[in-house]
């Protein structure tokens, strides 16, 4: 019992561990925003307020607008962040999530005229602050973080994301069954409560140390010895001589967002892979599955309740099965996760195509309805699963990790804008698609699925396990091969995930493949020391 009291205690004064909880935390207001408005949608006070019907585009629309938003904000927060640094700038994210929340929470109450407006500019300025958050964590998260580690930290802030939308749905649909859907508390209340999260933040933002990265690269050094030593202790020193030297070759590089669209500039490359990245994240499907949860449920052929408590089961199923996301993701690697995750998502829709038209089609067909819809649910959790271990973190990871420091918050900026964009166009369409493709809409995301996995395994380089520096080398080498393929470059060096030699030197590294699986899950595992 004293170990795990000295883990407890080790774990309460050590800096990185303050800041994965404090990033966590903040990454889990992304999660809450999809799983509050996924019941608000259906709410019959909410949509009279509004003054909207059920099945209206405007649903669609008052969803994606906040995508727009987050855009929005990725760029504006990420130049506050190099200019005032990356405290101040997430403080500035949180404030602004606050206000556009609260703004949601009052639109239309007492009063009608003007509501729909009122609640639009709430999701946008929500969506601003938002999409802030999403660019300027994921860089300071990775920034403090060592390299063997960057993938576990992010990871494990994405399983509170998922956190985040449990438990947005869970007081949704707690609200919606005590006050019914004609109660305008059962849609303010969830809005409201998220509140917790902004205010919270901004109360602990100031304990947190600032990026040593930042302080070099705004030329306070003597600060960012500081922060150094308070992050990592005695290996302190030794990590700012890494940083100066690393700063020394970048020093004067200034990359701006038009020379990241230019072919001929050097991050060009990285930034096609961030953009494809996202795009193919939101290929995957799975916005429209967080935001119309119960909708899909209901394509199986589950009455509306029975939609929602499985939805609940299902984002239930998905936090602890993120759980193997931070276990596999520095230890099987990022490529690995994201193809066979690909895979599996792409067989799971094939299937649910199958299972849904036989839930559609039972009477005709003389099937149990109840068949396939159980079947059907059991592979949407499996396809969850996979989803969350395979995409949702790794594509945020790997824009913090290709850029030099000049480049990498616009490069998060650039995904966080992709991100937005995407997702507005699939929650938009997706009521749509449900419209007019009934179930053969999991089939239009089989093909998608497909996609994904087949661009990534050819273009993206893996990144784990590896330094910035080393992994910005991969596109110094297909430049001089004339190749974007990742087996053409480098004799496929970089298709590999390199893992430290357990019987080598420190520092070593190997092949992944030949440490034995179990031994590097067994390394991800906290020790009680």
């Amino acid at each position: 019992m004293s170990l795990v009291a000295d883990h407890v205690r080790a774990a309460y004064s050590d800096k990185q561990t303050h800041i994965v909880l404090f990033s966590s935390t903040a990454i889990a207001l992304y999660g809450y925003d999809q799983g509050m408005m996924s019941l608000i949608n259906t709410n019959y006070n909410y949509l009279r307020t509004m003054g909207i019907g059920e099945d209206s585009p405007v649903v669609g629309i008052i969803v994606a607008v906040y995508y727009l938003g987050c855009a929005v904000g990725a760029v504006l927060f990420s130049k506050i962040a190099d200019k005032l640094g990356r405290k101040k700038s997430i403080f500035l994210c949180l404030a602004t999530a606050s206000l556009g929340n609260f703004i949601m929470f009052i639109s239309g109450l007492g009063y009608s005229k003007g509501a729909l407006g009122i609640m639009l500019a709430g999701r946008v300025i929500m969506g601003l602050g938002v999409g802030g958050i999403d660019s300027v964590i994921p860089t300071y998260s990775s920034e403090l973080s060592r390299d063997e580690a960057r993938g576990k930290a992010l990871a494990q802030e994405f399983q509170s994301n998922i956190f985040g939308l449990l438990m947005a749905f869970g007081i949704n649909l707690g609200v919606t069954i005590a006050l019914g859907k004609w109660s305008q508390w059962a849609w303010r209340t969830p809005i409201i409560v998220m509140q917790a999260y902004p205010i919270l933040l901004m109360a602990f933002v100031e304990q947190l140390p600032e990026s040593p990265r930042w302080f070099i690269y705004n030329g306070r050094q003597t600060d960012a010895q500081a922060a150094l030593n308070d992050i990592y202790g005695n290996e302190g020193d030794s990590k700012l001589d890494e940083l100066l030297d690393v700063h020394e070759k970048e020093k004067g590089q200034h990359v701006s967002y038009l020379d990241m669209f230019k072919p001929s500039h050097p991050q060009f490359h990285p930034t096609i892979i961030v953009i494809m990245g996202q795009i193919n994240q939101a290929l995957t499907g799975y916005g429209a599955v967080s935001v119309y949860g119960p909708q899909i449920f209901e394509l199986l052929g589950f009455r509306v309740r029975m939609a929602e408590y499985l939805t609940l089961g299902n984002y239930a199923s998905y936090f602890l099965l993120m759980t193997l996301a931070w276990l596999l993701i520095d230890v099987l690697g990022r490529r690995k996760l994201l193809v066979q995750g690909s895979a599996l998502l792409s067989l799971s829709f094939l299937l649910l195509t199958v299972f849904g038209g036989l839930s559609m089609n039972s009477s005709k067909l003389d099937v149990p309805p109840l068949i396939p819809g159980i079947l059907g649910t059991v592979i949407l959790f499996i396809a969850t699963g996979a989803f969350g271990i395979g995409w949702l973190a790794t594509v945020w990871l790997i824009p913090t990790e290709i850029y030099p420091t000049t480049a990498r918050a616009q490069g998060t900026a650039i995904s966080v804008i992709i991100w937005g964009i995407a997702n507005f166009a699939i929650t938009f369409l997706t009521p749509v698609m449900f419209t007019h493709l009934s179930y053969m809409i999991f089939l239009v995301f089989a093909g998608t699925n497909a996609v994904a996995g087949v661009w990534t395994w050819l273009y993206l380089p893996e990144t784990g396990g590896r330094s910035f520096e080393e992994n910005q080398q991969f596109f110094k080498e297909a430049a001089e091969a004339g190749t974007w393929q990742v087996r053409k470059v480098a004799g496929g060096e970089f298709g590999v995930f390199k893992y430290p030699d357990p019987e080598g030197s420190e520092g070593e590294v190997i092949d992944a493949e030949r440490v034995p699986l179990l031994r590097r899950m067994e390394d991800q595992l906290p020790s009680v020391e």
